[in-house]
C-alpha cells in the first residue's frame, strides 16, 4: 500500500470515528483538507477558496465578514486532539492541522511518542525544557506565593463579576429549571447555533440610513452590519445559560443563515422575522405569529397576531405606539419542529429589540422558567413539547424592567 493510500485509509478512519460522528460539515472539510495536502502538497489554502469549493459560498464571500471557515477549522482541530487522546491514540499515523494555517500534514508515529497536537491541546508541552533546581527555601516561597497569588485573583474574579440574569447560576449543578427547559438542546453531536437578525439597510451612517427596499433599491448596496441593542444583551444572556449548563453555543447573524444551516444544527432564533428574514423560510409559529396591520389607526406597524383568540385574549398585540415613549411590547417564545426533526428549534422574538431582551430574559431566569414549566406539565422526568407562549414586556429607559405570561399554547406533534 502506497503512503497516499495510508493516509487516505486514516483519513476515513478519523472521519468516522466516534469523535465525528453527526458532524457531516467537519467530515467534509477534514477529507477536503486532506486530497488538497495529499494531491497538491506545499500548496497553500485560503479561506476563500474553501468557502467557496467546499461550503458553497457565493463568489463575493468575504473572510473578513464571514469567519465560517476559521470557526470550521479550529473545531476541525480539537477535533483531531480529542480523537487522538482517545480511540486514535495508537494509530500509528498522525494527522494535525497547525494553527493560522489550513494545510493538513500527515506523521508517522512510533510507539510511545507523543502526539503535539495532543499536548498543546491538552495544555502540556511535548518537550519540556530542562530548568535548573531551585534550593528548597526558594521553592516553597515561591509555592506559597503562587497559591497566594491564585487565591487574590480567584477572589477578585469573583468580587466583581458582572451581575446579570445568569450572574447567580451556580455552574456545579444549574437551576432543574433551567435543566429541563433547554435539555433538547444539550445533549446533540454539535453545538447548538444563535441566529440573531440583522436587518437590511440602506444608505450609509453618515448620509442617512432607513431599511432597505427591494423596489426601490440596488442589491449591490445593502448593508446588513447592524442588529439591536437587545438582541446583542440577548446573546450575552444566552451565551451565560449555557455556559452554566456545561454547553458551549455558536453565534450567526440572520444574512449569514442558509436552508442547509436550518437541517444540520440545533437552532435558537434570537429577533422577528421583520428583520430576522430566515424565519420566513423555514417553519415557525403557528398560533402567534408576527403580522403587519393592514387597517386601523395603527395601520403598518407590526404586532402578533393571535390566530385563535381564547376568552379574555385579543386578536393582536402590539408595542406602544411610535408616537409615544416605548413602555411595552410583546414578544413571541416558540419551541417548534424544525426542517430536521433531530433538531431543535427555538424561537425568542419581540417587535421591538427591547422585547426580544425581555422574552429571551425570561427564559434565562430559573423563576419565570418554572412558571412556563408548570404551564407546560413538564418537570425534570419529562420532557418539554412543542409550544408557543406570548410574553408581555415593561420597558423603561430603554430596559426591560418585568415580564408577564400571557398565553401558552401547546402544539401537536
Amino acid at each position: 500500500m502506497s503512503e497516499h493510500e495510508q493516509f487516505f485509509r486514516q483519513v476515513e478512519k478519523v472521519a468516522n470515528s466516534a469523535v465525528l460522528h453527526g458532524s457531516e460539515s467537519l467530515r467534509k472539510l477534514l477529507r477536503y483538507l486532506a486530497h488538497q495536502a495529499i494531491a497538491h502538497p506545499g500548496t497553500p489554502l485560503k479561506e476563500y477558496q474553501i468557502a467557496t469549493e467546499e461550503f458553497g459560498r457565493p463568489p463575493d464571500f468575504d473572510p473578513a465578514v464571514d469567519s465560517m471557515v476559521r470557526v470550521q477549522a479550529g473545531r476541525l482541530r480539537a477535533k483531531l486532539a480529542e480523537y487522538y487522546a482517545g480511540e486514535g491514540a495508537d494509530d500509528p499515523i498522525r494527522i494535525e492541522l497547525a494553527k493560522g494555517a489550513y494545510a493538513l500534514s500527515f506523521h508517522h508515529r512510533q510507539p510511545g511518542e507523543p502526539h503535539p497536537e495532543v499536548d498543546r491541546a491538552l495544555g502540556h508541552e511535548a518537550h519540556p525544557p530542562v530548568r535548573p533546581a531551585l534550593p528548597r527555601a526558594w521553592l516553597v516561597t515561591t509555592v506559597t506565593l503562587s497559591i497566594l497569588l491564585a487565591a487574590s485573583l480567584i477572589a477578585l474574579f469573583v468580587t466583581n463579576r458582572e451581575t446579570s440574569v445568569a450572574g447567580a447560576l451556580n455552574e456545579e449543578a444549574a437551576p432543574a429549571s433551567l435543566q429541563v427547559f433547554w435539555k433538547p438542546f444539550l445533549h446533540g453531536p454539535d453545538e447548538p447555533w444563535v441566529v440573531f437578525s440583522n436587518a437590511a439597510f440602506f444608505g450609509r451612517p453618515e448620509t442617512g440610513i432607513r431599511y432597505y427596499n427591494p423596489a426601490r433599491d440596488p442589491a449591490d448596496a445593502v448593508w446588513d452590519h447592524y442588529t439591536g441593542v437587545g438582541e446583542v444583551l440577548a446573546v450575552h444572556n444566552l451565551d451565560q445559560v449555557f455556559s452554566a449548563l456545561h454547553r458551549n453555543l455558536r453565534v450567526k447573524r440572520g444574512s449569514l443563515f442558509s436552508l442547509d444551516d436550518a437541517k444540520n444544527n440545533a437552532l435558537i432564533f434570537v429577533g422577528s422575522p421583520s428583520e430576522n428574514l430566515t424565519l420566513l423560510e423555514i417553519p415557525g409559529s403557528r398560533e402567534f405569529v408576527f403580522r403587519r396591520m393592514d387597517s386601523g389607526p395603527r395601520k403598518g406597524d407590526l404586532a402578533v397576531a393571535n390566530v385563535h383568540p381564547q376568552a379574555g385574549e385579543s386578536e393582536f398585540y402590539l408595542a406602544s405606539p411610535s408616537s409615544a415613549t416605548l413602555s411595552e411590547d410583546y414578544a413571541v417564545v416558540a419551541f417548534v419542529p424544525g426542517l430536521n426533526p433531530d433538531r431543535s428549534e427555538m424561537i425568542i422574538a419581540g417587535t421591538t429589540t427591547f422585547g426580544t431582551q425581555g422574552a429571551v430574559e425570561y427564559v434565562c431566569r430559573p423563576d419565570s422558567l418554572a412558571e412556563l414549566l408548570l404551564r407546560l406539565s413538564a418537570s425534570s422526568s419529562s420532557d418539554v413539547k412543542p409550544f408557543e407562549a406570548l410574553v408581555r414586556v415593561k420597558i423603561t429607559k430603554g430596559v426591560p424592567v418585568e415580564t408577564e405570561l400571557v398565553s401558552v399554547r401547546k402544539l401537536a406533534k
